[in-house]
């Protein structure tokens, strides 16, 4: 048995989360906010079975997409700011960061 643990972009959160129910995985969503945009994220936990593993990564490969999105830096820490102009940078942002771990055992009551 894994723990799948995949954090996606709350745009992608309610599609990811009907497309694993309607193909009959459980998943436990928690909110959490991401450390580079500190935008809000979803992170799901997934109890799957081994030979199971490949089904899970196709409906959450499906079903979050990476997008461009303009964002604009923050100002200088150190030195003065009256000179600094921030410009909009595009990065890329959504998709899913996926992490798969062994579970020893689990229970349910």
């Amino acid at each position: 048995m894994k723990l799948v643990i995949a954090v996606v972009q709350d745009k992608d959160s309610n599609r990811l989360s009907n497309a694993l129910v309607k193909e009959g995985f459980r998943a436990t969503k928690l909110a959490s906010t991401g450390g580079f945009l500190k935008a809000g994220n979803t992170t799901f936990m997934i109890g799957i079975e081994d030979e199971r593993i490949h089904e899970v990564f196709h409906v959450i490969k499906s079903n979050c997409k990476v997008r461009e999105q303009l964002v604009t830096p923050v100002s200088p820490m150190g030195g003065t700011t009256d000179s600094y102009i921030p410009f909009p940078v595009e990065v890329q942002v959504g998709g899913a960061a996926v992490f798969v771990l062994p579970v020893e055992r689990f229970e349910h009551f």
